[in-house]
């Protein structure tokens, strides 16, 4: 078992961590505070060609696996841009992936080249205001007109929104009183953003200010039936499809996020001097950094098995999951941690670990609770009954 990179992987973390080095600390909290998309961060990944990392050669991409687009996200939260950074091209990372397995060559053809260019921007539209994880209730209604479909409803949560121009978003196609399981007659769609049709609201939130958050408002979206991926009914299993990938992806983001708070917390425990003597030299300050060290490596060592899993096509549903739960819950003690070495001036915006402290809670939350992690690995990996 070999843990060191491989020559590819080393060039891609370099090339990464150069343009990071582009896009220093002022920047990201300058992001923070006015709110502004990091537009010329994005346009820096574009034009080195790493929105399409995951994505087939035969459209543009780079034609590698998610270990390698985890190597990319890692890097660029490892850098200090945190989520701020890593959620402004999260999507194009893994998002696409429906596309890639279930859409039709036409389909791949005419959608994934604009992608990977940057010529599109895409969204996600996934979570309801009534649903939240339960997806099975999605309400959001997809109506079937000839040639094109109508879809009604509303969606929350929905990143980049506020300058995408394209939306991936499943819909109800079929009642959940006429379907044998409450998880078939769902489909996925791939489709514009049409503003006339769409509203568009910001949700002000606790960090990444920088990445808007949104709720959508559909109202008579007409969708063109070759802008359905795959065939209709069958998007549930479409998208599980992609839920393990951003489960990794997730998880390398918040490690990153921990270990730039850590590596802050250990610079200012050097040099910081109370009572003639550095913060360091006490074990009640060495201790706990020490201890947030080990735990990160443990999560990046899961988040790593899961990804080399997913790309050899292994089951990894639990090893993906389990990734995000310990990643979340290391990188929260490490920015908590952060916070309180710094002392009074942890809360200062200046020293940035307030900010990974508000970041972090995104990895936290979403895209799935700890909660639903710890029922999945119950039910999934110790045969424990369903309990919800």
């Amino acid at each position: 078992m070999n843990f060191d990179l491989t020559e590819q992987q080393v060039a891609i973390q370099d090339a990464i961590r150069k343009i990071c080095d582009q896009f220093d600390d002022d920047y990201w909290l300058a992001r923070d505070t006015q709110g502004d998309f990091p537009e010329d961060f994005v346009k820096a990944i574009t034009d080195g060609g790493w929105l399409g990392i995951a994505m087939p050669e035969a459209y543009g991409g780079a034609g590698l696996g998610i270990a390698d687009a985890a190597i990319l996200a890692h890097t660029i939260a490892r850098s200090g841009a945190g989520m701020s950074g890593a959620s402004s091209v999260h999507l194009n990372l893994f998002g696409p992936n429906p596309i890639v397995v279930f859409g039709t060559e036409e389909q791949k053809a005419r959608l994934l080249p604009p992608l990977i260019k940057g010529q599109d921007r895409a969204c996600f539209g996934v979570t309801e205001p009534d649903a939240g994880l339960n997806t099975t209730r999605l309400t959001t209604r997809a109506v079937r007109h000839g040639d094109h479909y109508l879809i009604n409803g509303r969606k929350m949560w929905t990143t980049t929104a506020q300058t995408a121009n394209k939306i991936l978003i499943i819909c109800r196609t079929t009642d959940i009183e006429d379907c044998v399981k409450p998880t078939d007659g769902l489909s996925l769609f791939y489709t514009d953003l049409d503003r006339d049709k769409i509203e568009v609201r910001l949700i002000e939130k606790m960090g990444r200010k920088a990445v808007d958050s949104n709720a959508l408002f559909i109202d008579d979206l007409v969708v063109p039936v070759e802008d359905r991926i795959g065939d209709e009914g069958a998007g549930w299993k479409y998208l599980l499809h992609g839920l393990n990938p951003e489960r990794i992806l997730i998880a390398v983001e918040a490690i990153g996020l921990g270990q730039a708070a850590l590596q802050k917390a250990s610079q200012y425990a050097r040099e910081r001097v109370v009572f003639d003597r550095t913060i360091g030299k006490n074990q009640g300050i060495q201790h706990p950094l020490a201890v947030n060290w080990m735990q990160l490596e443990a999560a990046h060592l899961m988040t790593q098995k899961a990804a080399a899993l997913y790309d050899a096509g292994k089951p990894c549903g639990a090893e993906a999951n389990s990734a995000k739960f310990l990643a979340a819950e290391a990188a929260l003690s490490a920015c908590q941690r952060a916070v309180l070495t710094h002392g009074g001036m942890g809360y200062a915006k200046e020293y940035h670990v307030e900010r990974y402290l508000r970041e972090i809670m995104i990895p936290v939350i979403a895209p799935v609770s700890q909660e639903l992690v710890k029922s999945f690995i119950a039910e999934q990996v110790l045969g424990q009954e369903k309990s919800y």
